[in-house]
């Protein structure tokens, strides 16, 4: 079980304490594990895997990067090009809504998770990862409460699943039109409840996932 927090503690931005200490004892290769999507009602979900240098300065080089919830969509995107060239790894992967119908959505992060750690090069000596464990990974782990908020790897790695979904939802909204995907992402918005109820499910929509149809909606 991730290890008990006080949320009062909450750092003013996610920093290196936790790399700094498994650098200090000779792990190297850190990589920090965030997911997007978990809550959406369609698409895929989306893992980043993402290894820092380890060596403190890269704090300064990478000042303002934080839980990708926090910033804008343009912060997002202004990290999401420049942290690629500042990592010593990183890497995406995805499992689809037919995984997730299939599997149940914790099984589906696991999935996705684990094809982004496959790609990473180097491969990783440590894992440190928001909240979740992954009980089925060899990897040593140590799973954070609100590690998005405490630790500049997951905080990164957050920023890359969630632009690389969003680039995803984006892609998808022309192939499926009126749903509005650009916009809200696949999230349960009233938009998106609305155009469900009058446009029906799509293909990409999860059909293991409850949505409350609004109340008001006119039907016809």
């Amino acid at each position: 079980m991730p290890i008990k927090f006080d949320r009062s503690l909450l750092p003013a931005q996610p920093d290196l304490t936790f790399e700094a200490g498994l650098w200090s004892r000779g792990t190297r290769y850190v990589a920090g594990v965030d997911e997007a999507g978990r809550g959406a009602l369609a698409g895929p979900v989306a893992a980043a895997a993402l290894i820092l240098p380890a060596d403190l300065s890269v704090a300064e080089r990478i000042n303002g990067v934080r839980d990708s919830k926090q910033m804008t969509p343009a912060e997002r995107q202004f990290w999401a090009k420049r942290l690629p060239n500042l990592a010593a790894s990183w890497a995406v992967g995805f499992a689809t809504n037919l995984e997730i119908d299939e599997l149940g959505i914790a099984h589906a992060v696991r999935l996705a998770i684990q094809r982004a750690l496959i790609s990473l090069q180097p491969q990783p000596e440590y894992l440190l990862v928001d909240y979740l464990e992954l009980p089925e990974c060899p990897i040593p782990q140590t799973a954070l409460v609100k590690g998005d908020a405490r630790c500049l790897s997951i905080a990164a790695a957050s920023i890359m699943a969630k632009t690389a979904r969003d680039a995803v939802m984006i892609e998808l909204d022309a192939s499926y039109p009126g749903y509005g995907f650009s916009a809200h992402k696949g999230y349960g918005t009233l938009a998106h409840r609305q155009a469900i109820h009058q446009l029906g499910f799509s293909p990409i929509h999860r059909q293991t996932f409850q949505v409350k149809i609004p109340v008001n909606v006119n039907s016809g």
